[in-house]
């Protein structure tokens, strides 16, 4: 594979000299477009906004939106400069983005007002009282001495912050000549993007991405769709995640495409989306074509423009597959599979492959990329159709963990094989299915969610005196999330006070659907928690609460 050694902004630049007049990106619900050459207008504004207000080539930056038009803004305007994009998922309440933004060091924060029922600046003046009364851009905060400036993605003027505007007006009057000298300055192997995926051990991680990770794996992805300059893809899924940044706006970059965007999915504004743009792919979770292909209104949308698109984030449903395929007209679907760590994708369906394995494998490795199946014990690769552990070696490995080099070490190996923790098959045709996971992970919905998190959370309410967090089979998200609570010996805590402590501090979809307490936990010999049994458990206490409720 010939590899893309460009920056993103060096690329991007070259793909706005080609068709600068061509659609780059799309909000179909209020008619705003904006060409490949208005939008690195608007992106070298914000770079230099940026610049003067003391962001510098190396320096953290935050972002904490839905997708805002102007959250690609802030992205292409940071990987130009050289400063990371730190991505925080917008589901995020007070206890997780404290963490966030100390751990990451980050020097400015970009966000919006709230969404849905987190208010995000009451969050960020209860982290940051300072802000109501400092100057703007010298913040010194007790508890975060990185952070200096927190910037308001919109036209309001709220305490202590910049907005937007005013930043794109400031970077009008910034010398384009320093603009360019740094744009050439930074390197394809520069950490351009920082995402925290939950971690085993308790505390999110921040995956370090480069320039080359990101733009190579967009651009195989973007060919396994046969994606070109005509191509439109409808676009709901959330840009935090690298399903939003790689597998959407990447692909599309690197094949000088169009993206509709939605600011939040609701599936009747993606079926008009899809009708009114004439889209050509469509991206989501199971979940999210499984809500387009039975609202009720469906069959008012023209979808025959849809031709391909990526069903991916959780396992993908057979038979939902099959009626994408069949009512959506998206013929040509594929899917992919990866983690972030890996930038994350390791292996993709084609358009060309015969439906049935486009319905049950994951296809095929990516160009670049070599995947293997090992022995979990010994590490040693396993023949065909034998049920291993699936690693990966190749430009798309994270460059680690930030500032946690023994936890990298955990997951990129001595050979440089990433360790995935996913359990899956290779046929002797290389086409790779997954078959479950070692680690204890719950994929509620496409969102991953690590139970050691909860159960730390959970370990320090008053009262309780252990936690086990277990997932459980869902029709609806595949998986939700239970958790069985030991009580200390005089506490008078009920099921819903548990829930209500969660769900006003940690975001909704990690907070436990089903909560039991009980007095003890079913143990092995060596007195390891079996969660196997607690998971069944679960189920039965379900059904009887069902039984008894009919």
């Amino acid at each position: 594979m010939h590899l893309i050694e460009d920056t993103i902004g060096v690329f991007f630049e070259k793909q706005v000299a080609i068709d600068p007049d061509h659609e780059f990106i799309i909000y179909p619900d209020r008619n705003l477009r904006f060409t490949y050459g208005q939008f690195n207008e608007r992106v070298n504004n914000l770079a230099k906004g940026l610049l003067g207000i003391g962001i510098k080539k190396g320096d953290h930056v935050g972002i904490w939106a839905k997708n805002v038009p102007d959250w690609l803004t802030f992205m292409f305007a940071t990987a130009k400069i050289g400063v990371v994009l730190v991505t925080v998922n917008t589901a995020y309440k007070s206890h997780e983005v404290e963490y966030v933004i100390s751990q990451s060091d980050m020097k400015a924060l970009a966000l919006i007002d709230g969404f849905r029922d987190v208010d995000y600046l009451e969050i960020i003046y209860g982290l940051v009282p300072e802000l109501r009364s400092s100057e703007r851009g010298r913040l010194k905060s007790k508890n975060f001495p990185c952070l200096k400036s927190v910037i308001y993605v919109g036209q309001e003027k709220h305490r202590g912050m910049y907005n937007t505007n005013e930043l794109m007006l400031l970077g009008s009057h910034y010398p384009d000549d320093e603009l360019n000298d740094i744009i050439q300055s930074v390197n394809c192997d520069d950490v351009v993007n920082m995402q925290y995926t939950s971690g085993t051990t308790g505390f999110p991680k921040g995956v370090m991405l480069t320039h080359k990770n990101v733009l190579n794996n967009g651009l195989s992805i973007g060919d396994r769709q046969n994606f070109t300059y005509k191509d439109r893809l409808c676009f709901p899924v959330p840009l935090f995640h690298c399903f939003g940044i790689v597998l959407g706006v990447m692909a599309i970059l690197t094949h000088r495409a169009t993206l509709v965007m939605l600011e939040i999915f609701d599936p009747l504004l993606v079926l008009a989306a899809v009708q009114k743009e004439k889209c050509t792919a469509l991206y989501g979770v199971p979940t999210m074509f499984i809500a387009e292909y039975t609202h009720p209104m469906f069959d008012m949308f023209d979808l025959s423009s849809l031709r391909t698109g990526i069903m991916a984030g959780s396992t993908c449903p057979v038979e939902a597959m099959k009626k994408v395929v069949k009512d959506m007209h998206c013929h040509q679907i594929t899917s992919v599979y990866g983690l972030t760590e890996a930038s994350p994708g390791m292996t993709q369906t084609t358009v060309d492959d015969p439906v049935e394995l486009r319905v049950e494998t994951v296809g095929k490795s990516f160009p670049g990329v070599d995947v293997r199946v090992v022995d979990p014990a010994t590490n040693e690769p396993l023949p065909p159709n034998t049920v291993g552990e699936l690693c990966c070696r190749g430009y798309n490995i994270m460059k680690g963990y930030y500032k946690m080099p023994e936890e990298t070490k955990k997951v990129i190996d001595a050979s440089g094989w990433l360790h995935s923790g996913d359990l899956g098959t290779c046929d002797e045709n290389g086409y790779y299915r997954i078959t479950g996971r070692i680690k204890d992970m719950i994929i509620r919905g496409g969102e991953n969610i690590y139970p050691r998190e909860i159960e730390e959370f959970l370990h320090a309410m008053p009262g309780v005196k252990d936690a086990q967090v277990v997932g459980i089979p869902d029709k609806k998200y595949g998986e939700i999330v239970g958790a069985f609570v030991i009580l200390e010996k005089d506490a008078d805590i009920a099921e819903a006070d548990i829930r209500d402590y969660a769900v006003s501090k940690i975001a909704r979809y990690k907070v436990p659907k089903h909560i039991f307490i009980i007095a003890e936990y079913p143990l092995t010999a060596s007195g390891k928690i079996q969660k196997y049994k607690l998971r069944e458990l679960a189920m039965e206490l379900i059904n009887r609460q069902e039984k008894n409720s009919s």
